[in-house]
Parts: C-alpha cells; sequence; structure tokens
C-alpha cells in the first residue's frame, strides 16, 4: 500500500513540473509574471521526482533483504 502512495506522489511531482514550465512558457515576457518562481517549481518537481524513486527504491531493497 506505502508503494503504492508513493509511486502517486512521484508522479505528482512530475505534474507539478509540467504545469510549471507551461505557465512560463505562457507567460514568459509578461511584465508582471513571475516566470522565475515557476522555473524554480520546475527544478524542485524534477529534482524531488527523483530524489522520492531512488527513496522508494531503496526502501523496497531493504524491506527485500530483510524477508
Amino acid at each position: 500500500m506505502l508503494t503504492k502512495v508513493s509511486h502517486v506522489f512521484e508522479y505528482l511531482y512530475l505534474v507539478v513540473a509540467v504545469l510549471s514550465v507551461y505557465k512560463v512558457v505562457t507567460e514568459w515576457g509578461q511584465e508582471d509574471a513571475q516566470t522565475w518562481l515557476f522555473i524554480a517549481f520546475a527544478v524542485i518537481g524534477v529534482f524531488m521526482f527523483f530524489f522520492k524513486r531512488s527513496f522508494r527504491k531503496r526502501m523496497e531493497q531493504r524491506e527485500k533483504n530483510n524477508k
């Protein structure tokens, strides 16, 4: 059950990154746009996806070794 929840959160980070990139592309060049904030969200989202993925895989490997 916990791994299924982890999978969902991993992909939610990717969704946040994709939506942030979309927002940056659509608002690039506008004066009041907060593009740097959304660029940061995109970078953090991709980083968190890979971080959570590697963490989950380590936990699965640890559980497999303990059995």
